[in-house]
């Protein structure tokens, strides 16, 4: 598939790009931010590089060519990339956002082996830039086993996302362009419900919920890694905007950072695939608000839960 590029915004190749890190010695992975992006760095950018390094850090299964390599010739060694096992997925991860993120230099990611146990690997991983640490993540790898399985249903009377304009679409049609914060990424997003632009217009319009589609713009390779790590990136685009959702405010006047994150993948899905990501918020106060998303396939399989707070300051006053 051809990737298609935004004037403002990057590319698939791009992305694949930003998230395939640069290993400059045992443990220790650089990640670089997209050209024209954003001023700040996007914390899904941050939080899906830091995946990417835990990952990376996982040996193979014993018994494989990469597990049986010596030391000095192994992947990790020579800098090469270094898949993670394919008996250990990730199941969650954990992350806080330390400090705003400078896209003008490189991040590196520092990772500690925490554990390597039977059943369980545990990652953690620190992104420094200047010398201090502007995030911190967590990430759990589970070998897979039988157990209870149960989920909630997929919620019903979805319409399929091909009956829906996209984000990009209905930004264009309200303001004759699509605003550089929406389109420098290369996730299709057809939300379900109102945009906070039009929940201020009208107040009838408020909600606590938000339905989301969404995928990435193009056919992926078959790296399971890489489609949690796409999925990590994109989970942080919609959160907020929920909590703006309830209180019939826009993105004008606001001031909004990502403080913490949280997921857990409960089953394989493709990130290249049409998602339902179905966010609400119980709650904002303190200048903080929470939301937290269920993510489905097409099939109604539910594959990921998501919970992040968010600091949300109204500038120009409002509640």
């Amino acid at each position: 598939m051809t990737a298609e590029r935004d004037p403002a915004g990057q590319s698939l190749p791009e992305l694949l790009d930003i998230l395939d890190l640069e290993q400059i010695e045992v443990n220790i992975f650089r990640g670089r931010s997209p050209d024209g992006g954003p001023q700040r760095i996007f914390g899904g950018q941050v939080a899906g590089q830091a995946l990417v390094a835990a990952g990376r850090t996982v040996p193979p299964p014993a018994g494989t060519p990469a597990a049986d390599t010596p030391a000095a010739e192994s992947p990790a060694a020579s800098g090469a990339r270094q898949p993670v096992s394919p008996e250990r997925h990730v199941h969650s991860l954990h992350a806080y956002f330390i400090r705003p993120g400078d896209p003008s230099v490189p991040i590196v990611y520092d990772v500690d082996r925490v554990r390597d146990g039977r059943s369980f690997t545990t990652r953690r991983v620190t992104a420094i830039q200047h010398g201090k640490a502007i995030f911190t993540l967590s990430a759990s790898f589970h070998h897979t086993e039988p157990g209870l399985t149960h989920q909630v249903p997929m919620p019903e009377n979805v319409p399929d996302p091909e009956t829906l304009p996209s984000t990009r679409d209905r930004l264009l049609a309200a303001f004759g362009k699509v605003p550089r914060f929406a389109s420098w990424h290369p996730i299709e997003m057809r939300p379900v419900g109102p945009l906070s632009f039009e929940v201020e217009n009208d107040p009838a319009l408020r909600t606590t919920q938000n339905l989301v589609w969404l995928k990435v713009g193009g056919t992926l390779p078959d790296d399971p890694l890489l489609h949690v790590c796409l999925m990590t990136y994109a989970s942080d685009l919609t959160l907020l905007d929920t909590v703006l959702l309830a209180h019939g405010r826009s993105w004008a006047g606001i001031s909004m950072a990502s403080l913490d994150h949280a997921m857990w993948f409960h089953r394989p899905f493709r990130a290249d695939e049409w998602l339902l990501y179905a966010q609400e918020t119980p709650t904002a106060g303190g200048a903080r608000g929470l939301a937290r998303g269920l993510v489905f396939t097409r099939g109604g399989d539910l594959v990921c839960s998501v919970v992040q707070e968010g600091l949300i300051r109204s500038v120009g006053g409002g509640s």
